[in-house]
């Protein structure tokens, strides 16, 4: 057996490293390894997503000493409006003046190149990638995974943080509850006229919600802005080969003229929606984190937030199982990870996908109740503050990475 450590994370992308990081924070030594070139999915224009990081993610990057880096590089979320296609009765969240803000928008790219400088420059982990793997194994009294380059790498604890498509949770063959929604995200940079003053939008279509995230004014002051519009899977291929003026054209007229003239700042591209749950997460010597585990429409940008959620119990659970003499691997702790995890993130799926299908209810009366009921949540700040917690991610038992400076 090669070089053994306390977690085998095997999936080196967002959630995968940002686990990685916080565990060194407690201790822990750890393999990351992940199939992507570093330097291909952090070249300028791979991933022209950004991402919504929460009140309470926002509290694990400063208690991991991330903060500081990327702060200057995030867009605070000071208000999100809601709309059902852009006519009246729309909500307003906005937090309270003593309040922080309701997140902090990055580009993908800012978020990688952080989170790679950091376990570069961090001794309890050791990066393999680009790194092909061709066997894993566990047993009763350890993991391992052995790479295309015939070097085996040990683990007390295997995590697999490799996104939906996970080949570690296949092998394991745990149940998973999924469908299609028969949409696709199409998601492009924006540069527009009038200034977004930090606003997200969230704007309803019978189609698919249209959702405009604040981005940082450019070098030159050029206001920005990231879409994610999601559209019909039949609808799709069309709307991709659109002409960048005809594409515009679609853009402006569901935009309302809410922030003027409208500019492409990069290309399109589009990803599948679906969602998926497995029925445990948890087996011998292995745990699921982030995508692996539970992947949901965009609807509310909690995806990574809910992953982030992951890592910080996990940690938890593995440092309190530290302090009681067992190991990583020790199945009685990976099961109070399962207890702590499994009703939050179905709960939080459970939300989405119902908001999903509600606004996606088609006709005028349908469209009239929601904005009845959107009204009612506008003038009731018992409600909005409700939601606004929710989209913080302050409710509920959060792990201590999440709560406060550790």
């Amino acid at each position: 057996m090669g070089d053994n450590r306390d977690l085998l994370i095997l999936g080196g992308g967002l959630v995968g490293m940002t686990l990685a990081l916080a565990a060194a924070k407690r201790g822990f030594t750890s393999h990351v390894v992940d199939r992507a070139d570093p330097a291909a999915v952090t070249a300028e224009g791979f991933d022209g997503r950004a991402t919504a990081i929460s009140t309470a993610s926002w509290n694990l990057f400063r208690n991991i000493d991330l903060a500081d880096t990327l702060e200057p590089h995030g867009c605070p979320i000071d208000a999100i409006a809601v709309s059902d296609q852009m006519k009246p009765g729309r909500i307003d969240f906005q937090p309270e003046p003593h309040e922080d803000s309701l997140g902090r928008m990055f580009a993908n790219r800012t978020l990688r190149t952080t989170l790679f400088d950091a376990a570069r420059a961090e001794p309890l982990i050791k990066w393999h990638a680009p790194a092909e793997i061709v066997h894993r194994e566990r047993d009763a009294y350890r993991t391992s995974a052995t790479l295309a380059d015939g070097s085996v790498l040990g683990g007390a604890l295997m995590v697999a943080a490799e996104g939906r498509g996970s080949p570690t949770r296949e092998e394991e063959g745990l149940n998973l509850a999924k469908w299609d929604y028969s949409h696709r995200a199409i998601i492009v940079g924006l540069n527009h006229e009038k200034p977004h003053d930090n606003v997200a939008w969230e704007i309803f279509y019978p189609d698919g919600p249209f959702a405009l995230l604040p981005l940082l004014d450019s070098a030159d002051a050029t206001h920005r802005s990231a879409l994610v519009w999601t559209v019909d899977e039949e609808d799709a291929n069309g709307v991709l080969k659109l002409s960048d003026r005809a594409f515009l054209a679609e853009v402006e007229q569901r935009m309302d003229g809410l922030f003027g003239k409208v500019e492409l700042n990069s290309a399109r591209s589009s990803y599948p929606l679906s969602f998926q749950h497995t029925s445990k997460l948890v087996g011998e010597r292995l745990a699921l984190v982030g995508d692996a585990a539970h992947g949901m429409h965009p609807i509310a940008g909690q995806g990574f937030n809910l992953g982030l959620r992951d890592v910080g119990a996990l940690v938890e659970v593995l440092t309190e199982g530290r302090r009681l003499g067992l190991d990583p691997g020790d199945a009685q702790m990976l099961g109070k990870y399962e207890e702590w995890r499994a009703l939050d993130a179905l709960m939080v799926m459970a939300a989405t996908d119902g908001l999903t299908r509600l606004f996606g209810v088609p006709g005028k009366a349908a469209s009239a109740l929601r904005r009845l009921g959107m009204g009612a949540v506008q003038r009731t700040g018992v409600l909005k503050a409700f939601f606004m917690d929710e989209a913080r991610g302050v409710t509920g038992q959060r792990p201590e990475l999440l709560r406060h400076r550790a």
